[in-house]
């Protein structure tokens, strides 16, 4: 009898704790999610629709308003989106518009060297490749659009990394395993700080075989209208077409073409502010 009291006990002390920081954030995207599908919406019907209750919901409405995500019309009494989800969102789109802009510059690029031709994103310490033109060379690089590579092993990462301080890199990457691919890689801060200066200078990336034996990638980065790198062009190929003779003379092509497209989607280079 005394352990069936505990037992129920325990239960209701269950159902009466604070929910966890994790159901929290699944509770809130789940409301943003419903009050972004419709034009406006009033606290009972979103607490209808969630099967919370109505201070609940208003707990995670006040919460999500605070950064901006939700915002009430006084008028109304209803929520509807808010600007910093606008702009999140917005940031999706720019991505999706920066690949179907590249593709006249991809191409062209492709034609002009001969090789592969990428467009990437960084994402949380990878690099996302979002648009690509394959060469017509029977032996030739691919990059499936989605596909994540690792920053410090791939030449539009370098390229964007580059465009870092050595203090960022270091923040970015501390911590973090750099993983191992051939004996070119480039697994150490040192090592890769290195090689970083030496992109600065040149003003191009090279991937010298160090995320695949026998392949190469030259890369460049894409600058937005704050001077920032939001991402980066690149050419990959087999280190027998693109030898150390071809690197000195595509370099240059790749990093003309990212600054072509930079120009084309309203961006400049930080020195040019």
């Amino acid at each position: 009898m005394e352990s069936t009291v505990r037992g129920r006990r325990g239960r209701k002390a269950a159902e009466n704790a604070a929910p966890s920081s994790v159901q929290v954030l699944d509770r809130s995207l789940s409301l943003l999610a419903i009050v972004a599908e419709n034009d406006g919406s009033t606290l009972t019907s979103l607490s209808e629709r969630t099967g919370m209750a109505p201070s609940t919901v208003h707990r995670l409405l006040t919460s999500l308003a605070s950064h901006g995500m939700v915002m009430m019309d006084g008028e109304t009494g209803t929520w509807t989106i808010g600007v910093k989800a606008f702009q999140i969102g917005n940031a999706f789109l720019r991505f999706r518009k920066l690949g179907t802009i590249s593709r006249p510059f991809l191409k062209r690029l492709m034609e002009e060297s001969g090789e592969t031709a990428n467009i990437g994103i960084e994402d949380d310490g990878d690099v996302v490749f979002i648009s690509q033109i394959e060469s017509h060379a029977p032996m030739r690089a691919f990059f499936r659009p989605g596909r994540r590579g690792p920053i410090h092993a791939s030449g539009i990462g370098k390229a964007i990394l580059a465009t870092w301080s050595d203090t960022e890199i270091a923040k970015a990457l501390n911590g973090r395993t750099l993983a191992h691919f051939t004996e070119r890689t480039l697994d150490t801060l040192p090592a890769l700080i290195a090689d970083i200066k030496e992109i600065r200078y040149r003003g191009w990336s090279i991937d010298d075989e160090e995320h695949t034996r026998g392949m190469r990638c030259l890369a460049a980065p894409v600058f937005n209208e704050y001077g920032e790198a939001i991402g980066g062009i690149s050419i990959s190929g087999p280190t027998v077409r693109i030898d150390n003779e071809k690197l000195d003379v595509l370099g240059p092509v790749v990093r003309r073409t990212a600054d072509q497209l930079t120009r084309a989607i309203g961006g400049h280079r930080p020195e040019e502010s």
